[in-house]
């Protein structure tokens, strides 16, 4: 296999172009580096397009089987592909995982109200994996959840973990009207740990908002169940991966 070496070959320009969320959008594919992440990837059922290795690897024969154009390349080549400055010698991109709705028998779901930064999306993606929720939905606003920051601090987790993109107000009502409980985080909200407990049959989505405004007033209004997490301590609040952590942790007990 004759290794690339020119940056600005067209297999490279077109891996580069892929860390550009309006590429992303367009092509229907997003990057996704280094062996573990990977594996895991196609672990999950994701269909792989395209990848370079810098070096050769017997994760490619599993990459050729699963019909993906597979790339020997050299260093500097796959440095001008890949989103981290010193990447782990292999990038790949995928097609984006489409869902349009809620997985059937949902129960325990996290929203984001406009979360912007790209680490905390991925860690709270990666926490809902953690404690057993079985989907995220991407409200208006939010990181965009196949960049390649968002899916690092995911690690693996955006890949098990349905996502469903859309407005809240429009699609959090009719969940509410069939029962659900919509949670939010608020000032005014009783204490988290008095709280009265939600019956596990019930549907639950956790709401969390914007890292500066908090969950936007219009969601506020529809949600029919408001918490708070006490602050014994200085801190006047908290990250809102942090936040998230604890919320969806103590909320699943």
């Amino acid at each position: 296999m004759e290794k690339i070496t020119s940056t600005q070959n067209p297999v490279i320009r077109r891996l580069k172009a892929l860390k550009d969320a309006k590429e992303r959008t367009a092509t229907g594919l997003f990057l996704v580096e280094g062996e573990v992440m990977i594996k895991e990837a196609l672990k999950c059922g994701l269909n792989p397009i395209e990848a370079l290795f810098e070096n050769e690897s017997a994760l490619i024969d599993a990459l050729r089987k699963s019909g993906a154009n597979v790339h020997l390349v050299s260093r500097n080549a796959l440095e001008a592909a890949c989103d981290t400055k010193t990447p782990q010698g292999c990038v790949c991109a995928f097609t984006m995982p489409r869902k349009t709705a809620l997985p059937e028998e949902s129960m325990k779901i996290v929203a984001l109200d406009a979360v912007q930064d790209p680490g905390n999306v991925g860690t709270i993606w990666r926490t809902a994996d953690a404690a057993g929720f079985d989907a995220v939905i991407f409200g208006e606003g939010c990181a965009d959840a196949y960049s390649p920051k968002v899916q690092r601090a995911a690690m693996g987790s955006g890949f098990r973990v349905p996502a469903v993109h859309g407005k809240l107000t429009e699609m959090l009502p009719a969940y509410i009207k069939g029962g659900a409980s919509l949670i939010v985080s608020a000032l005014d909200g009783s204490d988290l740990y008095a709280r009265s407990p939600i019956a596990k049959d019930k549907m639950m989505i956790l709401v969390i908002g914007n890292e500066a405004k908090g969950v936007s007033k219009e969601v506020q209004a529809l949600s029919n169940v408001r918490l708070k997490i006490p602050m014994r301590g200085g801190a006047e609040s908290l990250n809102a991966a942090v936040a998230a952590g604890i919320l969806m942790y103590e909320l699943t007990k």
